[in-house]
C-alpha cells in the first residue's frame, strides 16, 4: 500500500508512537515525540548523533520504557509489554552493528530469529525465503557468523529478523560500516522485503539513501521532532540539506 492510500484510508496506523517522553535518569532524551507508521510503508527517521534515534528504536522494542505517552501497535497499547512479547506480536529488529552470535553458524543465527515460534514447517519455509533474498547467506549457512564480512553479517542480521515473520521490521543504521556497494544492495533488499508486505521503519544517518526508498520521513534533533513529510519535501528542505552537507542552521523551516 502506498503512503497516500495508507494514510488516507481511514484505517489505524500500524504503529503509533504517541507523544512519547523517555528519560535515562535525569536526562530527558525524547521530548513529546510522535510518529506514525502505516501498513505497507517504508518510514525513515533521520538525525545526527545524540538526536534520540537509537532511543526511539529501543523504546519500540521495549528495551527502554517511556516515562509518558503511549506506544500503540495495531491499535493496542504495548508500552508495558516485554520485548519477546512484542516480537510475537509482529515487531522485529535489525540492530545497529548487527549483533550476531559470532561463534554460532549462520544457520544457528537465523534460527535464533524464530525463537518465539513453534511451527517447524513455517520456520523451514521462512528459511527458504531468506535464502532466496540472500543467496550468499545460503552459501555460508555452515560458516561461523564472526568470520563473515560486514556486508554479509548485515544480510544475516536481516535474515534473522525476518525469521520472526514480522509485520513491522525496524532497522537501526543499516548502512553503518558498509561499503557503498553493500549499502546499495542492502537498501534494494529493504525495498524487496517491503514489496512482499512488510512495513519497515529505518533509523538512519544516510539521509539521501534513506529518503530515496522511503514513503515518509521524520527528522529528530536533540530529542524533538523538527521535520516530517514526504521524501521530496524533505530532500528539498534547505535546512535538512545544510545539516547533512555541513553548516547546520539554527532552525529548520517548516518544523512541526
Amino acid at each position: 500500500m502506498s503512503k497516500s492510500s495508507a494514510r488516507t484510508s481511514g484505517a489505524a496506523p500500524l504503529l503509533h508512537f504517541n507523544n512519547i517522553d523517555t528519560h535515562y535518569g535525569e536526562l530527558h532524551v525524547l521530548k513529546g515525540v510522535s510518529y506514525e507508521i502505516w501498513p505497507g510503508e517504508i518510514v525513515c527517521l533521520l538525525g545526527g548523533n545524540a538526536s534520540g534515534k537509537s532511543t526511539t528504536m529501543k523504546t519500540i522494542l521495549g528495551v527502554v520504557r517511556p516515562t509518558s505517552g503511549s506506544l500503540l501497535f495495531r491499535g493496542e497499547d504495548i508500552s508495558r509489554l516485554r520485548t519477546a512479547e512484542r516480537v510475537r506480536r509482529g515487531i522485529s529488529t535489525v540492530p545497529e552493528t548487527r549483533r550476531l552470535f559470532p561463534r554460532m553458524t549462520v544457520l544457528e543465527n537465523l534460527e535464533m530469529g524464530a525463537f518465539t515460534r513453534r511451527d517447524r514447517v513455517g520456520i523451514d519455509e521462512d528459511l527458504e525465503r531468506v535464502y532466496g533474498l540472500f543467496p550468499r547467506v545460503k552459501d555460508r549457512r555452515q560458516q561461523l557468523a564472526g568470520t563473515l564480512s560486514g556486508g554479509e553479517q548485515q544480510m544475516v542480521a536481516m535474515g534473522r529478523a525476518l525469521m520472526a515473520r514480522p509485520t513491522l521490521l525496524c532497522m537501526d543504521e543499516p548502512s553503518m560500516g558498509l561499503s557503498p556497494r553493500y549499502v546499495e544492495q542492502v537498501f534494494e533488499i529493504i525495498q524487496t522485503i517491503n514489496k512482499q508486505g512488510t512495513a519497515i521503519f529505518v533509523v538512519e544517518q544516510n539521509a539521501n539513501m534513506a529518503l530515496s526508498i522511503a514513503s515518509y520521513g521524520y527528522v529528530l534533533q536533540t530529542g524533538q521532532l523538527v521535520l516530517a513529510g514526504d521524501p521530496e519535501m524533505l530532500l528539498n528542505n534547505d535546512w535538512l540539506r545544510s545539516a547533512y552537507l555541513g553548516g547546520v542552521s539554527d532552525e529548520p523551516a517548516g518544523a512541526p
